[in-house]
C-alpha cells in the first residue's frame, strides 16, 4: 500500500497535477459564481509558465545532477547497477528496450571493460501494477550479456521495486561476497537521492552517474543568444517533464529522509 500510495499522492502536487486540482477548482467555484474564481485560473497559468521554460527546468536539474560528478573513479569491488531503465520484451518489440535511462545498462558494461571492477550487481524488480513482465534485473542482464559482458560477471537482484530495496537487498549480497566498495551507477538526476539511501546502510558507494540531462553545451546553448534566451523562456513539454523528473527526487528525497531512509 505504501509503495502505490508513494506513486500516486504526490501527482497532485506535481505541475500538471496541481495545476488540474487548480481547474477544478475554478470550475467549482464558476459553478458557485464566486467572484474569485480568477485566482485558481491564474495560480494555473502561472503554474504551468514557471515550470515549463527552459530557465527553471534547467536550473531544477542542474541543482541535482552536478552534485556528484567524480574526477576519476577508483576501482571497486563491484559495479551496482540500479533498475528503471528498461522496457520489458513485448511484441511489437524484437526484446527487450532501454528506455531514456538505458545509459545506467550501457555505463555499467563500460566500467567493467574498463577493469574498475570484475562483477556487476544489476539490481530491480518490475512492479505488477506498472508492467508485468520479468524483473528489469533478467532484462539488464540480457542486455549487458548482448554486449559482451560475461553471465558468470552478473549477479542479479530481482526483488526490489524502489531504491530503498535496492539498497537493502544488495547489501545482503555484498555481505554474502564479502564486498566492501562498490561503483554505484544510476543516472545522474536520481544519483543524490541514491548515494544518500546507499551511505545510509552504511555500504562504502562511489557515485558513477550517468544518463545527464544538462551538459556544458546545453548551458552554453541557451545562454548563448537572445533568440535562445527568450524561446526558453516559453512554454515546452520537454521542460515540464524535466522540471516533474527533478521536482519527484527532491519529493523523494524529503520522504526518505523523513522515513529514515536517506
Amino acid at each position: 500500500m505504501f509503495l502505490y500510495l508513494s506513486k500516486l499522492l504526490p501527482l497532485f502536487i506535481y505541475p500538471l497535477g496541481f495545476t488540474c486540482v487548480l481547474l477544478v477548482v475554478a470550475l467549482v467555484m464558476l459553478w458557485k459564481k464566486s467572484r474569485w474564481v480568477a485566482i485558481p485560473v491564474v495560480a494555473a497559468l502561472l503554474t504551468l509558465l514557471l515550470t515549463s521554460n527552459g530557465w527553471t527546468a534547467l536550473a531544477m536539474v542542474r541543482s541535482l545532477e552536478w552534485q556528484n560528478i567524480p574526477s576519476q573513479l577508483p576501482s571497486a569491488e563491484a559495479i551496482v547497477v540500479l533498475g528503471g531503465s528498461t522496457k520489458a520484451g513485448f511484441p511489437p518489440r524484437p526484446g527487450v528496450d532501454l528506455s531514456e535511462e538505458g545509459d545506467r545498462v550501457l555505463y555499467g558494461a563500460t566500467l567493467y571493460r574498463q577493469g574498475l571492477a570484475p562483477l556487476i550487481i544489476v539490481s530491480g524488480g518490475r512492479i505488477e501494477w506498472k508492467g508485468s513482465g520479468p524483473p528489469e534485473a533478467e532484462d539488464m542482464t540480457e542486455i549487458l550479456t548482448q554486449i559482451g559482458v560475461p553471465r558468470s560477471a552478473i549477479v542479479q537482484e530481482p526483488n526490489s521495486y524502489n531504491t530503498h530495496d535496492n539498497a537493502v537487498n544488495v547489501k545482503k549480497i555484498l555481505q554474502q561476497r564479502g564486498i566492501n566498495r562498490i561503483l554505484l551507477v544510476t543516472s545522474a538526476m536520481h544519483m543524490p537521492r541514491s548515494l544518500a539511501i546507499f551511505k545510509r546502510q552504511k555500504i562504502d558507494a562511489v557515485a558513477a552517474p550517468t544518463d545527464f540531462l544538462i551538459s556544458s553545451n546545453e548551458i552554453q546553448e541557451i545562454q548563448g543568444t537572445v533568440e535562445a534566451r527568450l524561446l526558453n523562456l516559453l512554454p515546452d513539454s520537454s521542460h515540464l517533464q524535466n522540471f516533474t523528473r527533478a521536482l519527484k527526487e527532491y519529493v523523494g528525497l524529503l520522504i526518505y529522509k523523513l522515513r529514515g531512509w536517506a
